[in-house]
């Protein structure tokens, strides 16, 4: 029997794209013969999944893991919408937000993170997925939120399953109030952070790049009236403070009453919950967000197929 190396193990990932624990059981199973585990990976369909990593994957799930006082949002892509309702797939999504609440938002160090019950790691069991399914799937990202003292609530909007959907958003409430009417208010909290999707908490966290471009193109709206300059930067302070109340969260309106201020929302729920509540973060993530869908045509497709 040859010896199973690491060099071996990593010859036999670059030619196939199993995962690492795949291809050292492939080489134990097959007594170290590369050409032999070569075989056993593709008989198990785990080669398969290589080719599919070149795929547009923007579809998949959006999934949020709440545990009192921390909070998970992880998203996994996959090539279509159908995946979104398969059961393995599902499991898969919301184990993996559980275990982010551990291992935090380290794409790397999640993929790496031991998958229960498989004696797999996380990414090698998406690997296996793949192979199963069919389609190329991905670990995208993930973030974690907590606080000391308080809650994190989360919300799913379009949900497809427990704690499953397109859009998930979490947030971040420290108090020392009770727990049940904080986890309530953040609840509602996300709902308005997934309808109205701010840039930022407050304005110190709004990037400067985004508030330098909309500074600019306010100044150009306001030169085109051929107002005096004076008059021009009181305009743009002006318009950037209706700026602010679109794009901040704490100085949103809420979607929930459609009259009070975020933040106002918040002092007054210290008077129900007995004690004063700070929104201290939010992540919300929608489903391929940023990610450039490829477009197919179905009927050449099957035209090509025909012609094979």
């Amino acid at each position: 029997m040859a010896e199973i190396t690491a060099s071996l193990v990593k010859e036999l990932r670059e030619k196939t794209g199993a995962g690492m624990m795949d291809c050292k059981k492939a080489l134990k199973e097959t007594e170290g013969n590369l050409e032999e585990a070569l075989d056993w990976l593709r008989k198990k369909g785990l080669s398969a999944a290589a080719k599919k990593a070149d795929r547009t994957a923007a579809e998949g799930l959006v999934a949020i893991a709440i545990d009192g006082s921390r909070g998970a949002v992880l998203e996994v892509n996959a090539e279509t919408d159908f995946v979104s309702r398969n059961e393995q797939f599902q499991a898969y999504v919301s184990k993996v937000a559980g275990i982010a609440l551990d291992k935090g938002s380290d794409i790397e160090k999640l993929a790496a993170a031991d998958y229960p019950g498989t004696g797999r790691n996380v990414g090698d069991e998406l690997t296996q997925l793949i192979a199963t399914i069919g389609e190329n799937m991905s670990l995208r990202r993930a973030e974690v939120l907590s606080v000391d003292k308080g809650v994190v609530s989360g919300y799913i909007h379009s949900q497809v399953a427990e704690g499953l959907g397109r859009i998930g958003v979490i947030v971040a409430l420290e108090s020392e109030g009770d727990a049940e009417k904080l986890s309530a208010l953040g609840k509602q909290i996300a709902m308005h952070v997934a309808a109205t999707n701010p840039l930022a908490l407050d304005r110190d966290g709004v990037d400067t790049a985004v508030l330098d471009r909309e500074r600019q193109v306010l100044a150009d709206q306001a030169r085109a009236s051929g107002k005096p300059e004076d008059i021009i930067n009181k305009m743009v302070e002006g318009r950037l403070r209706k700026f602010y109340e679109e794009s901040v969260l704490l100085e949103q309106v809420f979607v929930i009453d459609g009259e009070s201020k975020v933040s106002d929302v918040l002092e007054q729920a210290a008077k129900d919950v007995g004690a004063p509540v700070k929104l201290t973060g939010f992540v919300r993530y929608q489903l391929g967000e940023g990610k450039e869908k490829q477009e197919s045509d179905f009927a050449s497709e099957v035209a090509a197929a025909a012609g094979n």
